[in-house]
C-alpha cells in the first residue's frame, strides 16, 4: 500500500512534453524528479528498498539518464556502477550492440573489463519504451559472462512493447509506474 503511495507520488511528477524530439512522441521527462530533493531522495529509495537484500555485484546504467539513478542506487547498495555508454564514448577496449530504437537506431557500448562471468547485475535506466536499449545493454553484460537479475527503470510504456520484449528475452523487468499511450 504504501509502496503504490511513493510510485503514484513519482508518477504524478513525471512532464510530459508532446511532440518531441519528433510529432507524435509524448516524452516522459524525468527532469522534475531529479530537481526536487524530496522526489529524487523518494525515487532513488524505492530502487533501493526493493534491492537492498538482492545478491548484487554492480549496478549498470544506462547512458545518460540511467546513469543518474544507477549511480545514487549503487552508492546506496554499497555497490560498484558500470556505464553503458552510447557508441564513441568509452576510451578502453569495448563490446557493441546494435538495436532499434522507436525513433531511430543506436548503439550501445561496455568496457571489456566492466565486469566478469557469474557477476550478478542489476540494470538501470529511465524508461522502457520499445526496449532495444535495456536489451541491448543486458545483452552486453551477457556477452561478458554476467547475469542480469533484473532491469529497473521508473517509466514502462507498455502499449510500445518493450515490457514484452524484456520479458520474452528472459529479463525481468521492474517499473515505478506505467503510462497508456506514447
Amino acid at each position: 500500500m504504501l509502496s503504490m503511495v511513493f510510485r503514484n507520488y513519482i508518477r504524478e511528477r513525471i512532464r510530459t512534453v508532446p511532440d518531441w524530439p519528433q510529432p507524435g512522441i509524448q516524452f516522459r521527462d524525468i527532469t522534475p524528479l531529479l530537481q526536487d530533493k524530496k522526489t529524487f531522495r523518494v525515487l532513488v529509495d524505492l530502487f533501493v528498498h526493493r534491492h537492498l537484500e538482492a545478491d548484487l555485484d554492480y549496478v549498470a546504467g544506462v547512458d545518460a539518464r540511467g546513469f543518474i539513478l544507477a549511480a545514487a542506487i549503487a552508492y546506496e547498495l554499497n555497490l560498484g556502477f558500470i556505464p553503458i555508454r552510447k557508441k564513441g564514448k568509452l576510451p578502453f577496449k569495448t563490446l557493441t550492440e546494435d538495436y532499434a530504437l522507436e525513433y531511430g537506431l543506436g548503439s550501445v557500448e561496455i568496457h571489456t573489463d566492466a565486469c566478469r562471468s557469474g557477476d550478478r547485475i542489476l540494470l538501470i535506466d529511465d524508461l522502457v519504451a520499445t526496449g532495444g536499449t535495456l536489451v541491448a545493454a543486458a545483452k552486453l553484460l551477457k556477452r561478458l559472462g554476467a547475469e542480469v537479475v533484473e532491469a529497473a527503470v521508473i517509466v514502462d510504456l507498455p502499449e510500445l512493447g518493450g515490457s514484452a520484449i524484456l520479458r520474452r528475452e528472459g529479463i525481468p523487468l521492474y517499473s515505478v509506474c506505467e503510462f497508456p499511450g506514447h
